[in-house]
């Protein structure tokens, strides 16, 4: 059994503002500790719950942010970036795998439940799809999805893990914080990574009928661009129709069809 996890740092135990995310600061390197460790822990429940691997994406930023030698020795890291439109789930299209794990998920662009909410990057307000403000969690559940993955367990802000259970009733949460304004209150981190291991032990060893992501028929998909001329610009796309000045739509039937268009959007 493979498990592939795509992890993130906005949504770590903890973690409150821009600063804490970023290489070019000195508060980086302790949320790169506690996003390894919480990706560690995951690792640990899913070997304990009988994987023979565990595939790991580094998908914040640089994509070089977890520390190697604090991992399982049953695990391959994904660092940097291949270019694949994927994204932030590249190494999908490298093997098969029976399960997607999430760590260090975090809210939407433009809405509240995390200081550092946010979609892709800070040159959007947000992202629309079939009307709904559109998270990476959502965005990476339908890649899942697209290939006939379940999706099993997601860690992050309180309120990426309700949204989690509402698209997905089966998948196991371990919410990490709670955002509140521009404050967020956690627990102790260690509490949380004890929760990661025994919740993705669960996941794992659990029904994965019970985490298939439902896929839309059909994909409407508008970014709201800050710059109206960054949008005026990614317009041109093929497909694509500019509207309101800042707004850019695009629609498919073909999930794939979108994942490519993001990767030229950004």
């Amino acid at each position: 059994m493979k498990v592939f996890i795509s992890s993130d740092i906005e949504g770590t135990c903890g973690i409150n503002h821009v600063d804490e995310t970023r290489h070019d600061h000195p508060d980086v390197s302790c949320f790169m500790k506690l996003m390894t460790r919480e990706v560690a822990a995951a690792c640990e429940g899913a070997l304990a719950a009988g994987a023979d691997e565990v595939f790991v994406k580094d998908g914040h930023g640089t994509g070089r942010n977890l520390l190697p030698e604090e991992l399982p020795e049953k695990t391959r890291l994904l660092r940097g970036w291949t270019g694949h439109p994927y994204g932030m789930m590249s190494g999908l299209e490298l093997d098969r795998f029976d399960a997607v794990l999430f760590t260090g998920y975090h809210s939407a662009a433009g809405s509240s439940g995390n200081p550092l909410s946010h979609t892709k990057n800070g040159r959007n307000e947000y992202m629309l799809l079939n009307g709904q403000r559109l998270s990476e969690f959502r965005l990476n559940a339908y890649t899942a999805g697209m290939l006939d993955i379940p999706v099993c367990f997601i860690s992050g802000d309180k309120a990426i893990c309700a949204e989690a259970k509402q698209l997905i009733p089966g998948i196991r949460t371990v919410a990490a914080f709670q955002g509140v304004g521009g404050a967020t209150i956690a627990p102790h981190p260690e509490t949380i990574r004890q929760r990661i291991r025994e919740e993705v032990e669960k996941a794992v060893s659990g029904d994965f009928k019970a985490c298939k992501v439902p896929m839309p028929e059909e994909f409407d998909f508008v970014i709201r661009y800050r710059d109206h001329a960054l949008a005026y610009q990614k317009s041109f796309y093929p497909g694509c129709v500019l509207e309101d000045g800042k707004n850019v739509r695009f629609r498919s039937k073909n999930y794939m069809d979108v994942l490519r268009f993001l990767s030229f959007a950004f």
